[in-house]
C-alpha cells in the first residue's frame, strides 16, 4: 500500500513519520517544491528505521510526481501555513492555486487515488479538489474535523481531570475559528454525558477553547501546529488503507445532507477502503442546526472567492 504526501513541511513530515512508525503503509513518498527538503527529511526518517524497527520505505523528492504513481492515498498539505494573527480564510488566494496544481499533477499518475486535503482554508480547498478532480465525491476528504475533535477531547479531559482516552466528543461544521461546532450535547465520559460532570459555563469554555485551539498554538509557537494534525491525517489514512470503518467527522461534499448542498463541511462519516462511505445523521437539535447553517454560510462565502477568481465554475 502506497501513500504520497505532497508538502514536506511540519505537518506532512509528521504524517509520514507516524505512517512509517505505525506501519500503516508499505511505501511513503514525500514531495515538496523546496529543493532537497523532502529528500532530506525522507533520508532522516529512513535512517531511523533500523533504530525504531519499522520497514516502511520512505522516498523524498523535489516535485517529481512520477514517484507518486499508483498511490492508494494522496495527502495534500501544500500551501503556506498560518502566521500569528492570520486567519485560515486569508490563505485562500495563494493556497487555491497550489492545491489546484497538486490535484492535476497527482491524478496524472494516480487517477484512482483517494485524496485527503489538509491545506487551509480546508473546507474550501476540499471543495476545490472535488470540483477540479472530477473524482467521485467519496474519494475527496477534508481532514479538519478529526483534528478539531482531538482538541475538543483534550479540553474536555482537562476540565474533567480525566484521561483523554476515556472521553469522546465530536466537532462538526467548518474547520475555522468561528465556524466549527463542538457538539457538547453528545460528548461523553466513559459513555456518560459530560453534562453530568461539567456545568454549562464550563462546557461553554471548553467549546470556546476548542474553537481557538489552532490559533492559540499559532500564537505560542509562531506557526501552525503539526504533531496533532500529522497524527490525525495518519489515522485517517489508516482507516482507508485497512478498511477500518471508523467514524470520523470529516469535510465532505454534501448534496442535501444536514440541509446543505454544493458545499464541503465537516459531518460524521464512515471511513473505509472506498474513502468516505456513509454520512451519519446525528439528528442536530434546532440550536445546533442553526449553528451548522451559519457555518455553511461562512464557508460558502469563501467558496465564492474561488468562483469570483474563476478558479472553479
Amino acid at each position: 500500500m502506497k501513500v504520497s504526501i505532497i508538502g514536506a513541511g511540519n505537518v506532512g513530515a509528521t504524517c509520514a513519520e507516524v505512517i512509517a512508525y505505525r506501519s500503516i503503509a508499505s511505501e511513503v513518498v514525500l514531495l515538496d517544491i523546496k529543493e532537497k527538503l523532502a529528500e532530506g527529511k525522507a533520508t532522516d526518517m529512513a535512517q531511523a528505521s533500523n533504530i525504531t524497527g519499522y520497514n516502511t520505505k520512505i522516498v523524498g523528492s523535489n516535485n517529481d510526481y512520477s514517484l507518486t504513481a499508483n498511490s492508494d492515498v494522496v495527502v495534500i498539505t501544500s500551501g503556506i501555513p498560518r502566521k500569528p494573527g492570520m486567519t485560515r480564510e486569508e490563505l485562500i488566494g495563494t493556497n487555491a492555486g497550489i492545491v489546484k496544481s497538486v490535484v492535476d499533477n497527482v491524478l496524472k499518475h494516480s487517477p484512482n487515488a483517494i485524496i485527503i486535503v489538509v491545506s487551509n482554508p480546508m473546507d474550501t480547498m476540499t471543495y476545490l479538489a472535488v470540483k477540479e478532480s472530477k473524482l467521485p465525491k467519496n474519494k475527496i476528504i477534508g481532514m479538519g474535523g478529526i483534528l478539531d475533535s482531538a482538541r475538543f477531547k483534550f479540553y474536555l479531559a482537562k476540565a474533567l481531570n480525566a484521561s483523554a482516552a476515556d472521553v469522546d466528543g465530536m466537532v462538526i461544521g467548518g474547520h475555522g475559528d468561528t465556524t466549527m461546532i463542538p457538539v457538547t450535547r453528545l460528548a461523553t465520559y466513559r459513555g456518560v454525558p459530560v453534562s453530568q460532570f461539567l456545568d454549562a459555563e464550563t462546557l461553554k469554555k471548553v467549546a470556546s477553547d476548542t474553537m481557538v485551539g489552532g490559533a492559540t498554538l499559532t500564537a505560542i509557537i509562531g506557526t501552525s501546529a503539526w504533531y496533532a494534525p500529522g497524527a490525525a491525517v495518519a489515522t485517517l489514512v489508516d482507516s482507508i488503507l485497512h478498511d477500518r470503518k471508523r467514524l470520523f467527522p470529516c469535510s465532505v461534499y454534501l448534496e442535501g445532507e444536514y440541509g446543505q448542498k454544493d458545499i464541503c463541511l465537516g459531518v460524521p462519516v464512515i471511513i473505509g477502503k472506498n474513502g468516505w462511505e456513509k454520512i451519519v445523521d446525528i439528528q442536530l437539535n434546532k440550536e445546533e442546526q442553526e449553528l451548522f447553517n451559519k457555518s455553511a454560510d461562512a464557508v460558502r462565502n469563501m467558496n465564492n472567492v474561488l468562483k469570483e477568481q474563476n478558479i472553479v465554475a
